[in-house]
């Protein structure tokens, strides 16, 4: 009920389009319903044994009413595609957008605990189910349950104990429909569609790690582990097309009973003259157009349960909560100066026991250049993170120029910092995109000029296709010295007054090392400038250093003052790094 409600409320977000498709399905089923009263009328007037002129009169009106009937049913037929193809259309836009929207805002933690073919696969099953979902309910079920009903009445107006009949028999076969699938098909389909999701992801998770598998030779390996993924697939989904063609064979049994019926009690009827010839064939045409829907109700709640079971998981995605939300009321923030402060700040990790910052208060004043050392897992890069508001503090408040940042948008945030991550990541569009993403509606000239001041430009410009060349998928086809001055020349044009570098330099050779700290020189000038350290020598000329140690700041100085601490932690891990 939930999935099913979740559509109605799409659907209502476009009254035009679904009041169209609704109109005209209706008008259509009306027409079916009243083709088997014409034609019986039909037959009674041909029944006559002397051609009367009034009696030929009406058998022509029933002619040209069969027609209208006929023509009518198409044509309406034909405006409800129109409205479905326009209502389906859109809302699968709206949810595909809504989807990726709400997915890109889930934590950092969600991203990296889940895989992504996996998420992909999940949106766009979800948006085709919808699909599938709104021909099923829309232009099979809606006149299926419309002509049900009207056939009834109608029958029942006439002959009340066939009306009875007819509703009965199709009120069992609907039941018995929805208890198949329900009980019988639907839990081999939730198991179908869990296989397809891990075949999703056990594809993404190869495909992206290719190079690792074939530095370890290991294509074989990954085979045999995709095989054994699709073993588990290929049983699961022959188990659903199984109980699917079992769950149809005996709704078709049924319905051949119930036509069988009916055509009896119309025979029946017809020996007690209470049936003319026209009412019996009314009877044997209404029962041949209810056998094709009755059919057709028993495959589509098939289609609605299996459509249903593909929506629940896209479903369970909108349900994520985020962990980081935005404040419902946020103020403006422009950093002119780069003052950070953390003050009282308590955090900790979802899922860990004890916080790993707790009552942590630091000031950063503007301009200065401060080094973030320690051990791993001592809270230096959650420092950035929360600066960035990739988590949420517990406690306390983190400011910048005195604006509290949950108080801000997130993005409105994340635009005034600049980020130099170890390991960059690039989009598989051009070197220009690439450059440009922090600040999209920057000219071919500033693209330039940045890719200098990163000392990108030689090598870019060395390309054939120059700045429009394609980098690969997370820019696989640049070195790591060229990814990374990729990512310096993207933070200059963002032109951010705050700067943090994440170990920029960690896993470059000499030469690109070189580039990069040059470049990097530059780019720190007149800014205020975090830089997470694990090699010392890069911290060594800043204004500051702050060493961390399971969670608390334990020194706080300069390189020189901090060096000369006889047991302090800093030169403890100066000197190993020294030897």
């Amino acid at each position: 009920m939930d999935v099913l409600g979740f559509v109605i409320r799409l659907w209502l977000a476009f009254p035009r389009p679904l009041g169209v498709t609704v109109g005209m399905v209706l008008l259509a089923t009306l027409a079916d319903v009243l083709m088997p009263l014409a034609a019986g009328r039909l037959v009674s007037d041909v029944a006559e044994p002397a051609v009367q002129s009034a009696r030929l009169h009406h058998a022509l009106w029933m002619v040209a009413a069969l027609a209208g009937c006929g023509f009518g049913s198409v044509l309406a037929k034909r405006y409800a595609y129109l409205g479905i193809t326009r209502l389906t259309t859109r809302v699968m836009q709206k949810i595909g957008t809504e989807s990726f929207a709400h997915v890109q805002r889930l934590s950092t933690d969600w991203h990296a605990n889940t895989f992504a073919g996996s998420t992909v696969r999940r949106l766009t099953r979800g948006m085709w189910a919808v699909d599938m979902l709104d021909d099923t309910l829309l232009l099979m079920l809606l006149p299926e349950f419309c002509l049900l009903v009207l056939t009834t009445l109608v029958l029942g107006w006439h002959w009340p104990a066939m009306g009875v009949m007819l509703g009965v028999l199709s009120a069992l076969f609907v039941a018995l429909s929805c208890m198949l699938t329900l009980r019988y098909v639907a839990p081999s389909a939730q198991a179908a569609n869990a296989g397809d999701s891990k075949v999703g992801a056990a594809l993404a998770d190869a495909i992206t790690c290719n190079a690792v598998v074939k530095a370890f030779g290991a294509e074989t390996r990954e085979e045999e582990r995709l095989t054994h993924t699709l073993d588990q697939w290929r049983t699961a989904t022959a188990r659903m097309w199984i109980r699917g063609t079992d769950s149809a064979n005996i709704q078709a049994a049924a319905v051949v009973v119930m036509r069988l019926s009916l055509a009896a009690a119309a025979v029946w009827l017809w020996c007690k003259g209470q049936a003319g010839p026209g009412d019996v064939a009314y009877v044997l045409t209404m029962t041949f157009l209810v056998q094709g829907y009755l059919r057709e109700i028993g495959q589509q709640v098939s289609v609605v349960q299996r459509s249903v079971n593909e929506m629940e998981e896209l479903l369970l995605l909108w349900r994520t909560p985020l962990t980081v939300a935005d404040p419902a009321q946020p103020v403006s923030l422009h950093v002119a100066h780069g003052d950070i402060e953390f003050k009282h700040v308590t955090f900790q990790y979802p899922g860990q026991k004890t916080a790993l910052f707790t009552d942590l208060s630091v000031r950063i004043a503007p301009g200065s250049r401060v080094g973030l050392v320690g051990p791993s897992g001592s809270g230096k890069s959650t420092f950035t993170k929360l600066l960035l508001r990739l988590y949420a503090q517990n406690s306390g408040h983190i400011l910048i120029d005195g604006v509290d940042t949950a108080s801000v948008r997130q993005s409105d945030l994340r635009r005034q910092i600049a980020l130099v991550p170890q390991e960059p990541i690039l989009f598989h569009r051009s070197l220009a995109e690439n450059i440009a993403y922090g600040r999209p509606d920057a000219t071919a000239e500033q693209i330039a000029q940045a890719a200098r001041l990163a000392n990108a430009a030689d090598f870019i410009e060395r390309l054939p296709d120059g700045y429009a060349t394609l980098v690969g998928e997370r820019g696989v086809k640049l070195s790591g010295g060229e990814r990374q001055r990729v990512a310096i020349a993207r933070a200059f044009l963002a032109d951010a007054r705050i700067l943090v570098l994440d170990e920029a330099t960690a896993s470059l050779d000499s030469e690109s090392e070189a580039l990069v700290q040059e470049a990097m020189e530059r780019l720190m000038q007149g800014r205020t400038v975090l830089i997470v350290a694990h090699r010392l020598a890069t911290v060594v000329g800043l204004d500051r250093i702050l060493v961390f140690e399971h969670g608390r700041i334990v020194e706080d100085a300069p390189h020189a003052e901090l060096v000369q601490h006889e047991g302090g932690l800093y030169q403890r891990l100066y000197a190993l790094q020294s030897l």
